[in-house]
């Protein structure tokens, strides 16, 4: 049963009455999004993984190292400005509408690339569909992050990123189908069916609520009631859980607007404490694009050609396995976030990454100096060790890249803080998608020893500053930061737990006499 929901936006919505269902739909949201073009999904990555391959596209191109590099690094552009303006949609226009213009935006990008006639065209697309992919990305980061239970949270944000290998999976397949074709439409194809994401997210936003967080800073309080619900406990208001989250964002958000926090970017700046959050929230951006996995990612081709593996369908076969064992890995990795913490699954990540890229290192060497003397087990041990890497950085980086920053950064700096984070990702992606295949070409088993040691600087980084959210409602990881919850309710997880209880009809009044004063400062 649908029941028309209204949500403070031109965009309407019917929302099934059962948590479920409104939670299934919300994973869906996330999983297209994850599964759709660049920022928030791999089957861009993974497609020009596969084009960089066939000899259909990169002769189309006339290709060398620097246009490889332009091609498939033009989409940070896009991604690189996309933030810029991303942040002030998603607080303006709303979550969802935000995603809405985002997808549109990545539909005139895929057709326009799959028409390119040259580098230029190309190049052109990619930044369209960089711009808004980075846009509906972020809004999609911010909104599931605002809109989920905090006990499904982990997994409902961290899929965002998860699937990016299902994505990754079907780009790889739809390549190593159309790679026999002897036409351009053997790139072509892989292309235009980059769109049929963003048409299902499309699809799915009028069955979705709009965020709660975001309707009570815009006044309409009565729809982030009926929207907490319709997450929390299958639409009753008179829920004891629904009361207490509806109760901890009215007090939190009111603490905000009383402190003169504003929605102005210049806000994730203008105090100590907010400028902690979005160091510590927006590291994982950067964190997760300088891992070492770029080379992977977006020049396979080029990292197999190091180990020995320099047969093209053997490529695109190892590009098909590689995706299988990152989606495992991914999966597993948020379950560990979800059960054992956020920093810890982080650490155990880091770590293990620095241990692969000095192997890696060492045997992409030993083939360097001898390739027609290699045996057999050194190619095959450097690539095992390659496909290693991959899924140990599945684990945390894939899940925690969305996951992690919306939970550490409050309302007012959430969606600009998140935008920052990915702007300063695709300043990095930007350069490093770029130099990757110079590098490669020029230094060979170097970059990866290089790669090593700034991995560890980054896992003394988390050691030492990023904090655990795990079980934590967005508005209770505030005492962590500001020393205290700004509401007196107990915690969620308490009460859910019967560890602690609540009077609803007390409850029911100061929500009702909170809402009642709220909307008369509002007028």
């Amino acid at each position: 049963m649908l029941r028309k929901s209204p949500t403070g936006t031109w965009l309407p919505c019917w929302v099934p009455k059962s948590t479920t269902t409104v939670a299934v739909l919300l994973m869906l949201c996330s999983i297209v999004q994850s599964t759709d073009s660049s920022q928030t999904g791999g089957y861009d990555g993974s497609m020009l993984n596969g084009l960089n391959i066939l000899p259909s596209y990169t002769d189309y191109f006339n290709l060398n190292a620097a246009t490889t590099g332009l091609n498939t690094g033009s989409v940070f552009i896009g991604g690189f400005f996309g933030p810029i303006f991303s942040g002030v949609m998603a607080d303006r226009l709303g979550r969802r509408p935000t995603i809405f213009w985002g997808c549109l935006l990545t539909i005139v990008g895929v057709i326009l690339q799959t028409a390119a006639q040259n580098i230029a065209m190309f190049v052109v697309a990619r930044i369209i569909l960089g711009f808004g992919s980075i846009i509906a990305g972020i809004a999609s980061g911010v909104y599931l992050s605002e809109t989920f239970p905090s006990r499904w949270r982990a997994w409902g944000v961290g899929l965002l990123n998860d699937f990016y290998y299902v994505g990754a999976l079907l780009a790889a397949g739809i390549t190593l189908g159309t790679g026999q074709w002897q036409s351009t439409w053997a790139w072509r194809a892989p292309s235009l069916f980059q769109a049929i994401f963003s048409v299902l997210c499309i699809i799915l936003l009028p069955f979705i609520p709009e965020s709660p967080r975001w309707l009570v800073h815009e006044g309409f309080y009565e729809e982030a009631r009926l929207a907490v619900a319709q997450t929390n406990a299958d639409g009753d208001l008179s829920n004891p859980i629904v009361l207490i989250v509806y109760k901890e964002i009215l007090d939190t958000l009111e603490w905000e607007k009383k402190e003169g926090r504003s929605m102005s970017p210049k806000e994730i700046f203008k105090t100590p404490v907010a400028r902690k959050r979005l160091l510590i929230g927006m590291s994982a951006g950067p964190f997760s694009c300088v891992a070492g996995n770029i080379i992977a990612s977006y020049y396979l081709g080029s990292e197999l050609n190091t180990a020995g593996i320099t047969n093209a369908n053997d490529q695109l076969k190892a590009n098909v396995v590689l995706n299988v064992w990152c989606l495992g890995c991914a999966l597993a990795g948020t379950h560990l976030a979800a059960k054992w913490g956020r920093k810890s699954t982080a650490l155990l990540s880091q770590s293990l990454l620095v241990i692969c890229l000095f192997v890696i290192g060492g045997l992409s060497k030993l083939y360097a100096d001898d390739p027609d003397g290699a045996s057999k087990s050194l190619i095959y041990g450097d690539v095992a060790v390659m496909f290693l890497f991959q899924g140990f950085y599945s684990i945390a980086w894939t899940p925690l890249m969305y996951l992690y920053p919306p939970e550490v950064m409050n309302y007012s700096i959430r969606a600009n803080g998140l935008a920052f984070s990915q702007f300063a990702l695709n300043a990095f992606a930007c350069v490093l998608v770029f130099v990757m295949p110079i590098g490669i070409e020029n230094i060979g088993w170097k970059i990866y020893m290089v790669n090593g040691s700034w991995d560890i600087i980054i896992a003394v980084i988390i050691a030492v500053y990023w904090v655990e959210t795990k079980g934590k409602t967005l508005e209770e990881i505030d005492a962590i930061f500001e020393g205290e919850k700004h509401s007196a309710v107990p915690d969620v997880e308490a009460v859910r737990k019967g560890e602690a209880t609540v009077d609803t009809k007390e409850l029911e009044h100061e929500v009702m006499m909170e809402t009642t004063l709220m909307d008369q400062k509002d007028k």
